[in-house]
């Protein structure tokens, strides 16, 4: 499913490269959460999944796929078997629930009749199925994120990446949202994600993947959160600021639009793209 062979990662003008000689392999159906510290390199191991980044050495397997051999005018197609979803939601204020989930479906040319399908399905999955006229505005933190997950998971795809999901929402919150990644993956999708939750991944413990200074330090079946070699104050036990259930929270006044690599400036095939670092 997910392979990584020897792979290191710099980035131009920093001191130490953000992965050095990193191995793992993540097999079909897995859960994996992603824990470190705070620039420990887990966004850009989710970027080299995306083929957002390339490495400068080592290989990566994807889907059977070897990222190097992947044109970059067949990026888009390649990313349709993954969902994304961030820690800002990143939904387009203009558009309801409903278009903002139908959105990634139309942009690879599904028709509408299998929208129309679709939509609704994945809403009600994700228990958002009264909600489907509202637009962002209108819904909570939670609420929103879960149109970003149903918007990530409509396509059915094989991967789904998190980034930081949970990380402006209470624990209340936050549990939800768990249960409705852990829906997902009870489908069959396999899920990583990367977080500072320890509640979360103490709790459910699954298969934990710690990253430290750029190297995989810890590869643990059923793990949990706190190890010696994350620092007590990177440990999220109150997540702050809180964004409750009950609140209402602010969406970026503009869309975020995908990168597609084949050519800049446009939409990649399920938006969004970008992950931060």
């Amino acid at each position: 499913m997910i392979l990584f062979e020897d792979v290191t990662k710099m980035y131009r003008g920093a001191p130490k490269p953000a992965l050095s000689n990193v191995s793992i392999n993540i097999g079909a159906g897995e859960f994996v959460f992603l824990v470190g510290a705070s620039g420990s390199g887990k966004s850009s191991f989710l970027r080299l999944i995306l083929k957002e980044e390339r490495p400068n050495a080592g290989n990566i397997h994807v889907l059977g796929q070897d990222l190097r051999r992947i044109p970059s005018s067949k990026v888009p197609l390649f990313r349709r078997n993954l969902g994304v979803v961030f820690q800002d939601f990143r939904l387009l204020p203009q558009k309801t629930v409903f278009d903002n989930v139908a959105f990634t479906l139309r942009v690879i040319g599904q028709s509408s009749g299998f929208i129309q399908e679709a939509v609704p399905d994945i809403l009600q999955t994700v228990g958002l199925a009264q909600k489907a006229r509202n637009y962002p505005h209108e819904l909570s933190g939670g609420e929103q994120q879960r149109v970003a997950i149903a918007r990530a998971a409509v396509n059915k795809p094989s991967i789904l990446l998190a980034d930081e999901p949970t990380g402006n929402l209470d624990p209340s919150t936050s549990a939800g949202i768990m249960n409705v990644l852990s829906r997902i993956n009870a489908s069959g999708t396999t899920v990583i994600m990367a977080t500072h939750d320890s509640g979360i991944v103490n709790q459910m413990q699954r298969r934990v993947v710690e990253i430290s200074a750029g190297r995989v330090v810890r590869d643990e079946r059923e793990g949990g959160y706190e190890t010696t070699s994350i620092p007590f104050g990177e440990l999220d036990t109150a997540p702050s600021p809180i964004i409750t259930d009950d609140e209402a929270t602010l969406v970026s006044p503009t869309p975020i639009r995908g990168r597609d690599d084949s050519e800049p400036g446009t939409v990649a095939a399920s938006f969004p793209w970008e992950l931060r670092a």
